[in-house]
């Protein structure tokens, strides 16, 4: 095998990859990275595998002799990255080792160990079961807007994932950890999808993570594939593949949870209130971590207040437009500020029905999102 490709182009794929290589691998093979250099195709190709998650890019180059070989990712990644720019050479024939390589570079030459392709597992593939095709930015909107809100207890494995819901012309993003929950509708609205039967399913949060950083730079108007199969899900696009098992369990019905009816309704200034309550937060006591919103439907205000014992105290107040009766609530400052991070809009609307019911958060614009945020008890 003998390839010259950029440093840019090496570093920039070998950094996605690195991302679903295991920091414990149960077994050794795993630590490296499978590249695949194509003659015929003047591509180079490298994957990486967990077990669980799995993620393929590739990249032009120029192929002098095909072949393939699996280096120690961390090894490969830190001498790559470190190499000035312009073109780099790996050969496989100059290598001082039996499964080693040479890289070459204008700054000088390196010798790495790797190990043979056999013992590397190879990437799931879904023969059959069904396909989804829809915008990358679609995707992208209902991953921005939901996966904040998935919970990191693994005890409760199936809340650690995104639901997804998929509709003939509607794909639907849920997250919940139990005291929060993220909704997110956006339309499919790509031509050539198949008749799409309704399709449930739950995805880890930290493969979805990785899809939202490869798919960062997606131009609007680019689609990609989703492929479904028992435990198993895997997206396609131009020269990229990500793949991952899915989540087992039932997920919460968590649609029963969003209240119909609300007594009370704000509408204010989204970024205003972020950052009047991230100013507050400040003193926020961080045994409780807890913001009390008086909400004055007279005067048209919401005052928020924080009581640190011990420390002070602050209050902030706002301008908003307010019907129903005045109310005082508490909510847990972190959920707060990061919904209102989430949500995409300008202006927002707080709905709201007594200081212990769950709370609905939701962008005045074209994305409808919901954030549900359960109320903390106000101790008098």
């Amino acid at each position: 095998m003998k390839l010259i490709c950029t440093q840019s182009d090496l570093s920039t794929n070998l950094a996605l990859v690195s991302r679903a290589v295991p920091s414990r691998p149960t077994h050794p093979v795993l630590a490296n990275v499978l590249l695949t250099a194509d003659a015929e195709t003047g591509r180079v190709s490298l994957t990486a595998f967990d077990l669980s998650l799995g993620i393929r890019t590739a990249f032009p180059a120029e192929v002098e002799t095909g072949g393939e070989i699996t280096l120690p990712a961390k090894l490969l990644n830190d001498i790559i990255s470190r190499l000035p720019d312009g073109e780099i050479t790996l050969d496989d024939e100059a290598a001082e080792t039996p499964l080693g390589v040479s890289i070459t570079s204008a700054s000088g030459r390196y010798q790495i160990r790797g190990m043979g392709v056999e013992e590397f597992p190879e990437l799931p593939v879904v023969e059959q079961g069904q396909a989804i095709y829809l915008p990358a930015e679609s995707l992208i909107e209902g991953l921005r807007g939901a996966l904040f809100a998935t919970s990191a207890d693994e005890t409760k494995q199936v809340l650690t994932g995104l639901h997804l819901t998929f509709q003939q012309d509607s794909l639907e993003f849920a997250a919940t950890d139990g005291h929060r929950l993220a909704v997110v509708q956006v339309a499919n609205e790509v031509a050539d999808s198949e008749e799409q039967a309704r399709l449930e399913v739950t995805v880890p949060a930290k493969a979805l993570r990785e899809l939202e950083r490869m798919l960062g730079t997606k131009s609007a108007g680019e689609s990609l594939a989703m492929h479904f199969d028992q435990g198993q899900i895997v997206c396609e696009w131009e020269n990229q593949r990500l793949t991952s098992r899915t989540l087992e369990g039932q997920y919460p019905a968590y649609r029963q949870l969003i209240p119909r009816q609300f007594e009370r309704q704000i509408t204010l200034d989204r970024r205003q209130l972020l950052s009047a309550v991230e100013r507050i937060a400040v003193l926020a006591d961080q045994k409780n971590n807890i913001v009390k919103f008086s909400i004055d439907s007279v005067n048209q205000e919401l005052i928020l207040s924080v009581d640190a014992q011990d420390v002070g105290s602050g209050k902030e107040s706002l301008q908003a437009q307010i019907s129903g009766e005045s109310i005082d609530i508490a909510f847990n400052i972190k959920y707060l500020i990061d919904g209102l991070k989430a949500l995409p809009s300008t202006e927002i609307q707080m709905q709201i029905n007594t200081a212990t019911s769950p709370v609905i958060l939701t962008p005045l614009g074209s994305l409808k999102m919901t954030y549900l945020i359960m109320p903390v008890q106000i101790r008098s």
